[in-house]
This record gives C-alpha cells, structure tokens and sequence, in this order.
C-alpha cells in the first residue's frame, strides 16, 4: 500500500506527538544532498510563497481532511459528488476564477468504504524519506550508512551512480567527435538529484489531496539517455488498474493544474495539455527544469527501467542515441507534437538496428529475460530488472562512426517502411498487420509492454517524406566524409552549456 498521508492535526501515532518543524529543517531532510545554493533558492520560494498565502487569508494545514480510503473508480468516480467543504475566510475571488463545481479549495474528495487493495509501491530512490506538509514523518527506516555516506541497506543507491564508466574506444576522426559530444551533453548525476528534489517535493503536495498517489520519475532523465538539457517525466499513480486517459486523468490533471497555480509558488506556466496521454507541463523555477507530469500511464515506469537496461548493457548504446537524438532535433524531425518522431521511437528505431544487424550488437531483453520485463510485474518490483542483467559481450566490434553510419543508411534505404513494424520486444522487423495501430500508418514503431505505435504522431505523408529525406542526406554526407560536423554544428554544440 502507499504511505497514507495523516489527516492535518492529527497524529498518525497516538502516543507519538506532531512534529512541527521549520521549513528549513524539511530541506535538511530532503533524501538527496542539496547545494547549498539550491536549498537557500527553495526557501526564499517556500517563503514568499507562505506570505502570499497568508496575505490570501489561506492556510495550506487548513485544507480539508481527505479519506484514507484507497481510490476505487468501480460503478461511480468520487470526483463528481463532491460534498460540501469549509469555507475559506477573508479571501476574495480572483478576477480568472469561474464557478466550476470542482474548484479545488472548495472541495472535499470523499471516497466510498472499499475493500483493501493492492496499490503500487513506489520505485525507491537513495536513503527515501517522505513526511506530511507538517514534518511528521510518514516512512522512516534505520539506516546505516557506509563510510560514502550511503544507505548499504536500501540496495537503491545505483539509481543516483554513473553505472557507466568505462567508454568505448575510438580509433577514428568521427567516433572521436561522437565521444566528444556524448561526454559534453549527456545528463550528470547533479542534474537527476534535482529533479527528483522538485518530486519529492511535488509529491508531498499531491499527497495532501490524493493520500495515496505516488510520483515517479521517469524518461530520459531516468533511462540512461537524457542531455543536461533535457525535460523531466512525471508518472502520478492513483490506483493499480487502468485509466481513462481522456476523462478521469484528465480531470485529475486540471485539478492539479489549478492547484499548482493558485497554491505553489515554484511552479511556473502549468499548462494542461489535451493529448492522447494528457499532461500538464511546467517549469520549476529554483532548478529551471521543465516537467511534464501525467497520470498513470504506468507503461512509462516499465519502459523506463527496460531502456535503462540497454543503456548499460553495452558501452557503445548511450553515445550511439544522445547522437542521433542531437542530429534528428537539429534538423527538426524530433518532435511528436509537430507530426515527426518523439525522442522514445528514435531511441527504439537505434535499439532495433543494433539488434538486427548480421552480428548484433544487442539482444531482445525481453526475450532472453521474460522474468525481469513481465508487463503484469508489481510496480515496487520494476526497478530492480536492471540489476538482475548481465552485461552483453556482443561480437560486433564496429566502431560508434562506422554504426551511426550503418543506421543511417539502414532506414535511409533498408527498412521496408511500407510492409514492417520495428520491434525491440521481438528483436527484429515483423510483418504488418491490419490492426488498428499499423493501419494506414507511415511509420510503426511498437511500443515494447503495451504494443501500440508510438510514431503515431507521424500522420500526414509531408512530415514522412521530410523524415526519409533527413535519413538520405546525413547518410551520403557522412559516408562521404566521415565528419559530424557535416550533419550537426558541432562548435556551437560546444561553444555553449547545454
């Protein structure tokens, strides 16, 4: 079960008291080291953001008490028969607000008695620790620590080290230069500590109004293929069963939508967006990192964990795909929401080549380990995968210039784009269907766990033309010259932080 949030002035504990702590010493006991720098830019938020709530006439402690009962969407969502909740005192309107039924300060969510349930764990992260929004703690175990300062027990502290040190050899003018920008753009360790310290902190929040939820990190900035500059994935999980993605999650989107901009000072531009999956983005002012969060689309945490794999499996993946998503973006074919291809089927389409070649750089993983990536594994079980797969000793000693060459040419000329469907799941190209996701499709990239096409944003026939033709000129330059910067403008790469 998740940790249930208590209810406000009430402690969890009977003969425990509450615990009132200053806002500082919540920082002090984030799970993840803070600079110092950035926990001074959090107070100063947290701060200012308290003022204007008292000057508001609000209370964050005052918001209403919420059941602890597992959220059940069986015949009826409790959503919509909200009952009556306390009025709020000395505060008036503002001009942007309607009278909609579901205005979050005003409502209460109430849920029906329910039997218990099986609820997602969370994924673990290093020396985890959650308190309520009144510093009482929700979740503490005895800790350790090692000489490093780690937690031994918790067995999760990989998740914040550099799994990949070792970095392949390059004999050669373009390998070299694709070294050179995986080592200048790939994501550090520092950047993944604070995005999970906006999620810790979010999660706090979200917890106040949904006790039982859980948020994940998941992505890029989590798989092992994530930029400096890259955006974060949120994954809000309410219960252990589907969602409908175009009503309950995207109510429950708006509802934090609007929570995020009238209550939480940090957060900047929330903005719901009516997708397939619907999200809302924003930006976290203190660490400037853009988020999208959604809710459950759980696929995205056993994704996450399966790429993750592969990204350490073998020293050559991680360079291989920061490359190609530089090359596909500079020339503006890496964008979902422009009709191209999003970042998660360009990192299939590179996984699938390696694995089809002669000699294959890559196996399927979910072939050769169907124990670790079983679609129906519990949630709190998934993150460990990862550490149960050996490293691939691949026979396949082309050099990272002589395989970014070989994927271009490869659905430059190769791939039957018309008769086959990429597959990581399988390991190769495999026949089409007349199914609803490949049907009348240009490109199908398929989804590993859920098997839907993930290129399906790749609707209209001028953004497919666009995306061969990008294939069929970075691949004649570069056999040609064999110098990246041919394709992608390498000194204003390095010229500037990313």
């Amino acid at each position: 079960m998740f940790p249930n949030s208590p209810r406000v002035g009430r402690s969890p504990h009977p003969s425990r008291p509450i615990i009132q702590h200053h806002p500082g010493e919540l920082f002090n006991k984030l799970p993840l080291p803070v600079p110092p720098e950035l926990l001074q830019a959090r107070l100063t938020y947290h701060k200012n953001a308290n003022l204007s709530r008292m000057l508001m006439g609000g209370n964050v402690l005052a918001m209403p008490s919420v059941s602890s009962q597992p959220w059940s969407f069986g015949n009826r969502n409790p959503l919509v028969n909200p009952v009556s909740p306390p009025q709020f005192q000395s505060r008036k309107r503002r001009s942007d607000e309607g009278n909609n039924q579901y205005d979050l300060k005003r409502q209460r969510f109430q849920s029906p008695p329910q039997p218990p349930s099986v609820i997602h764990q969370p994924v673990p992260l290093s020396n985890d620790l959650y308190f309520s929004y009144d510093g009482t703690p929700m979740r503490q175990a005895t800790r350790n620590p090692d000489v490093n300062g780690r937690d031994p027990s918790s067995g999760d502290n990989w998740l914040f080290d550099d799994v990949e040190t070792t970095l392949p050899a390059a004999n050669d003018k373009l390998s070299q230069q694709i070294l050179d920008l995986f080592q200048a753009c790939q994501q550090q360790i520092s950047d993944l500590k604070k995005k999970d310290i906006c999620r810790a902190e979010l999660q706090r929040e979200i917890q106040q109004i949904f006790p039982q939820s859980r948020l994940y990190l998941v992505g890029s900035s989590l798989n092992g293929f994530g930029t400096r500059s890259s955006d974060a994935d949120l994954c809000l999980v309410l219960k252990d069963e589907p969602m409908n993605q175009q009503t309950e999650a995207r109510h429950i989107l708006s509802l934090l939508q609007k929570h995020f901009y009238t209550r939480l000072g940090y957060i900047e531009r929330p903005q719901l967006i009516r997708a397939k999956v619907p999200i809302v983005k924003f930006r976290d002012k203190v660490s400037g990192v853009e988020f999208d969060l959604n809710v459950n689309n759980v696929v995205g945490i056993r994704n996450t964990f399966l790429l993750r794999t592969y990204a350490h499996i073998e020293s050559r993946i991680r360079p291989l795909v920061l490359v190609v998503k530089r090359w596909a973006s500079h020339h503006g074919i890496n964008d979902a929401s422009r009709g191209t291809l999003s970042s998660y089927s360009l990192v299939l389409m590179v996984l699938h080549y390696l694995q089809t070649l002669p000699e294959p750089v890559l196996p399927s993983l979910q072939k050769n380990y169907p124990e670790c990536f079983n679609p129906a594994m519990q949630l709190h079980l998934v993150h460990h995968a990862p550490r149960n797969i050996p490293r691939y000793m691949s026979k396949n000693g082309s050099s990272l210039g002589d395989l970014l060459v070989g994927f271009l040419k490869y659905f430059a000329i190769e791939f039957d784009w018309k008769n086959k469907i990429i597959s990581v799941r399988e390991g190769k190209a495999m026949q089409r269907t007349e199914g609803f996701e490949w049907r009348n499709k240009f490109i199908c990239v398929e989804e590993p766990f859920d098997r839907t096409n993930t290129a399906r944003a790749v609707h209209e026939k001028q953004k497919f033309d666009l995306i061969q033709e990008e294939f069929m000129k970075a691949w004649v330059r570069l056999r040609d010259n064999r110098d990246l910067n041919s394709v992608l403008p390498l000194q204003r790469i390095f010229g500037k932080p990313n």
